[in-house]
């Protein structure tokens, strides 16, 4: 099954549902799912969201749904909240709408939706749903870390496996080009420092075990700014110094987070500890310098650099890849050079011309 092929129903009116379910399946395979039913492993196609009695519940699917960039309808009596409000992959309608108007505009969606798939080569369309279902792994991550609860180690684990699948068959121009879209600006550095080290891992010939180890630990390396107030977090512009203090627990915050919660070796808390460390002893938190820091570390060190020289700011544009590369170079004996050459010759040369927006 495909994710061409279905339409998911997430509903807590029974009776609704069915009678939607009905009317799709004269078109389209179509199933209903409790708004408590985890998410299908097959991803559908479009999603109506029609949980009336628990506004937090059927927020949080909106929330989920939209991270996948699965278009939406949702039946409710509160238009939805934050930055899916004016999105066009979310359509609302009042909840008791004729069901004559439901089925016309979920039509219109699923008509606009396998259209826009059918302009993509199979490839780009697999791909796009690995980065797709990769993102859900790591804003449900930064969710749990936001609100206390514990991460899913499972779900970490699951979302390095398609990072690693992802990034081998499609490349990571591909994996850039497809999260360069994302808005949401953390999880989309999470995501490219993990597609970096995916490729790293690859070029230096490691074991599968080790590529999972490298990309696992890129890619909750920022876990601790799920606790870094959204003022400083979310602002447009330069920090100031104050604020750049602040923003700096976040290493700290997030091993510190993993370590409480467990499950998580020491390489890989070493590695959100330590990812802001340089090799001259001038990073931070611990001012750690050469043998000190572990390989591990020096490697994810250099993907997450090149990654947010490369990426879009509100305040520069993304630099090219050989300028950001002259930019580490430049950095001397803060970084571990021989690495940052390998990283050169099996990374950067397969992206020197493409663009991250």
């Amino acid at each position: 099954m495909t994710q061409d092929s279905v339409v998911l129903i997430v509903s807590d009116r029974p009776d609704r549902a069915s009678l939607l379910v009905r009317a799709v399946e004269n078109v389209l395979l179509c199933r209903s799912i409790e708004p408590s039913a985890a998410l299908p492993a097959d991803l559908p196609l479009v999603v109506v969201i029609d949980v009336t009695q628990d506004e937090a519940t059927a927020a949080a699917w909106v929330r989920r749904v939209y991270k996948l960039r699965i278009p939406s309808l949702q039946l409710t009596n509160r238009p939805p909240q934050g930055a899916v409000k004016t999105s066009s992959a979310v359509r609302t309608l009042p909840a008791e709408a004729p069901r004559t108007v439901i089925l016309a505009t979920l039509f219109n969606l699923i008509e606009a939706q396998q259209a826009a798939r059918a302009r993509l080569p199979a490839g780009r369309r697999a791909a796009e749903a690995l980065v797709h279902r990769a993102n859900a792994v790591i804003g449900d991550a930064f969710e749990a870390a936001r609100s206390g609860q514990p991460l899913s180690v499972a779900e970490v684990d699951a979302g390095t496996e398609v990072i690693l699948d992802a990034v081998s068959d499609c490349g990571i121009r591909t994996w850039l080009e497809i999260i360069g879209r994302y808005d949401q600006q953390l999880y989309q550095h999470s995501l490219s420092v993990a597609g970096y080290a995916a490729a790293f891992g690859a070029g230096l010939s490691l074991c599968r075990a080790d590529q999972m180890r490298l990309a696992r630990a890129a890619l909750l390396h920022d876990v601790g700014k799920a606790k870094i107030p959204l003022a400083i977090l979310n602002k447009p512009g330069r920090l100031t110094a104050e604020e750049t203090q602040v923003m700096r627990t976040h290493s700290v915050i997030g091993a510190e987070l993993l370590a409480r919660q467990g499950g998580f070796d020491a390489p890989m808390l070493a590695v959100v500890r330590h990812h802001h460390e340089m090799l001259d002893g001038s990073g931070y938190p611990d001012g750690l310098s050469g043998d000190a820091i572990p390989d591990l570390v020096r490697l994810v060190t250099i993907c997450d650099i090149h990654s947010a020289l490369t990426e879009r700011r509100a305040y520069r544009d993304p630099l090219p890849h050989a300028e950001a590369y002259a930019i580490m170079q430049d950095m001397g004996p803060k970084l571990d050079g021989d690495l940052l050459r390998v990283f050169h010759g099996t990374v950067i040369g397969s992206v020197s011309d493409a663009s991250v927006a």
